[in-house]
């Protein structure tokens, strides 16, 4: 073991810093949420660590000058809950069923108003039904605008029949996505640094195959990062237009009403109507079958079964 470690010195200390990375990353999640709360290390505890090159450098030939010390990234500080309501993260979903009078007016109404705030249309989608024209539009408007919006799309209704709002916290996932990007970038720096002062192609070799896999994580979390505020910073609202209330998805508090309840039966009543409508049409249509081949049948039944029985 003491022979392969002075033989490969830079894949040593890689080893180390990497080891150095996971076991970090690792004390933070645990401290982040709870997790393994008998086995909490205290983070005054550890300390820096460094790997002194100064007497295997020369040996390795890695062109590393003799007092060269190469740090590992120190702990990270515990990032608390915030309680401040400025200070959270929140994604916000919305969705409204407006009774209106004319769902197409309606609709291009509220994404002209969407449009004029900075805010886009995700997707809409309308049709006509026999009983009545419905329409849904999803559509993102900045959040700090999200009351006035509202206000707005309930001015364009005859009647709101539902109205919910739902937000959820992503103040923890964020605060992680920092703190574990400020662990990456400092790694990477470390890398750069080794990076800088190696000389052999193996060596360089594999300080980059690290760099490009730190980098990518980098990415990665960036990405996720970016999300989130853009998701914070735009609500998501999805809006149901109709001008029949009974197509609205939503549930009425009072359960029993007359006047809906005699809609309902109008309703089933012209949609069985309808169906042997249907129906009929199918056996009209089909006719130029079953007629002959009824025919067929009967003069068969005549010919065949109908014919007197000889007695002796």
């Amino acid at each position: 073991m003491v022979n392969w470690v002075k033989n490969n010195k830079l894949t040593t200390v890689l080893l180390l810093i990497v080891g150095f990375f996971v076991f970090n990353y690792f004390i933070r999640f645990q401290e982040l949420y709870g997790i393994g709360s008998s086995m909490m290390v205290n983070k005054s505890a550890v300390e820096p660590m460094y790997f002194d090159m100064a007497e295997s450098a020369p040996a390795a030939g890695m062109g590393v000058a003799a007092d060269t010390r190469i740090g590992f990234p120190e702990p990270e500080p515990t990032y608390d809950s915030v309680s401040t309501e400025e200070q959270r993260l929140v994604i916000q979903n919305s969705s409204m069923s407006l009774l209106v009078s004319d769902v197409r007016e309606t609709g291009d109404a509220i994404l002209s108003y969407v449009d004029s705030i900075g805010g886009f249309m995700v997707n809409s989608s309308y049709n006509r039904p026999e009983e009545s024209a419905f329409g849904t539009i999803t559509m993102r408007v900045p959040t700090d605008r999200l009351s006035e919006a509202l206000d707005t799309f309930r001015s364009n209704a005859v009647k709101v029949t539902n109205e919910t709002l739902q937000g959820t916290d992503v103040t923890e996932q964020y605060t992680d996505i920092e703190a574990r990007l400020e662990t990456l970038n400092k790694t990477k720096a470390k890398f750069e640094q080794i990076l800088d002062q190696a000389t052999e192609i193996q060596d360089i070799l594999q300080v980059n195959q690290q760099l490009i896999y730190i980098q990518n994580q980098i990415d990665s979390l960036i990405g996720q990062r970016d999300a989130l505020e853009k998701n914070a910073s735009l609500t998501k609202i999805t809006i149901y237009l109709s001008t029949d209330e009974l197509s609205l998805p939503y549930s009425p508090d009072n359960k029993f009403r007359p006047g809906v309840v005699f809609k309902l039966a109008v309703r089933g009543l012209l949609t069985s109507l309808v169906w042997f409508a249907e129906k009929a049409i199918w056996i009209v249509v089909y006719s130029v079958i079953w007629i002959p081949a009824l025919l067929v049948f009967v003069v068969v039944k005549k010919k065949f079964f109908n014919r007197p029985i000889n007695k002796q």
